[in-house]
């Protein structure tokens, strides 16, 4: 990333004792004193030149002494400072990649993006959260039609991305099973690949090759196929391990704050929409404290990643916990669990 005007204003001594200030913050949760960061920082300097160097700090912005201790603690913008210039990425650890690999086999969509969600919280102790595009374009791969009783079909849907969906429907009157297979190879053969506003405008034209009778039928299963997709899509906000955000010493201690992130969580649409902004944009994005606009999230970070279906981004995933995390796990995980997630639904060529 580029350097911001701050970072190009700190020299060297200033940005190793910034990057060691923030890395001790994380690890013991801290103000940070001049003596601990003279040790920390291998830097052989006094304490008297640690404090001018955190007063410069201070300065800027980056950092702030809390009344009750004469050490210093990160700012929101002391840790944008770190995440972008500062932080050495950990690689993952190999029986964490193992399980991610494991777990994020391709399988039925809905479960494997909620195994993304639980494991984005296992992994990290926050809380993960996966959103699939509202609006996705569902297209067939095939239809069946399986007759259950005179007046009751059941209607099979695969879609190219491999969900499956089944619909029970209540016909007017009996169809046979030679009925039923006709059917059945008609929208196969017409409408595969397609998605079903594509099939609802066309089938009108197509349907003069049935007799009129089929017309219903035809039309009772686009009805249906569009209902199920459009139910499954509105379910596509999982979010797993909130209540880890409990246990969160920064978080809990301000009841008020946290009744307001929970509130957050269950009316969806703020996070939602944070979420679509990582969906559109190019990459991981990292919201730190207020970049959020989002008030209940002023005390949090939320690290987040899109993921892909045949190239085409489809949704994002992320992590949510405390501005104090330890940046260099999280964002590997969030990166990794997206590329895995791409892959589990994308299908085989």
């Amino acid at each position: 990333m580029e350097s911001s005007p701050v970072n190009q204003s700190l020299d060297q001594r200033a940005q190793i004792l910034l990057k060691a200030l923030v890395e001790r913050y994380i690890a013991d949760g801290q103000p940070v004193g001049s003596r601990a960061l003279s040790k920390s920082s291998g830097l052989e300097l006094s304490p008297a030149t640690i404090r001018n160097v955190m007063a410069d700090l201070e300065e800027f912005g980056l950092v702030a002494s809390p009344h009750t201790s004469a050490g210093r603690v990160p700012t929101a913008k002391g840790y944008r400072l770190f995440v972008d210039s500062l932080l050495t990425v950990q690689p993952l650890q190999h029986d964490q990649l193992r399980e991610l690999e494991h777990q994020l086999q391709p399988d039925q969509p809905q479960r494997v993006i909620t195994a993304a969600s639980h494991l984005l919280s296992e992994l990290t102790r926050f809380a993960g959260v996966v959103v699939t595009a509202r609006k996705t374009a569902t297209r067939i791969r095939q239809l069946e039609f399986v007759g259950l009783s005179d007046r009751r079909i059941l209607l099979i849907i695969v879609t190219q991305s491999g969900d499956v969906q089944n619909r029970i429907l209540l016909t007017q009157r009996p169809y046979s099973t030679d009925e039923l297979t006709r059917a059945t190879n008609f929208l196969n053969q017409h409408f595969a690949g397609l998605e079903f506003d594509e099939i609802r405008d066309r089938i009108r034209e197509e349907l003069v090759q049935l007799r009129e009778d089929m017309s219903d039928l035809m039309s009772a299963a686009i009805s249906a196929g569009q209902e199920a997709f459009t139910e499954s899509s509105g379910s596509s906000y999982v979010l797993s391990g909130e209540r880890n955000l409990l246990e969160v010493e920064e978080l809990s201690s301000n009841m008020g704050r946290l009744r307001d992130l929970f509130r957050l969580f269950e009316q969806k649409t703020g996070l939602l929409q944070l979420l679509d902004v990582s969906r559109n944009a190019q990459g991981m994005q990292i919201f730190i404290g207020g970049e959020s606009g989002i008030a209940p999230l002023d005390d949090c970070t939320v690290v987040t990643a899109p993921f892909k279906v045949d190239g085409q981004v489809v949704g994002s995933l992320g992590v949510i916990g405390p501005t104090r995390m330890a940046y260099e796990r999280v964002i590997p995980i969030v990166d990794i669990t997206a590329r895995l997630l791409s892959s589990a639904l994308t299908p085989p060529n």
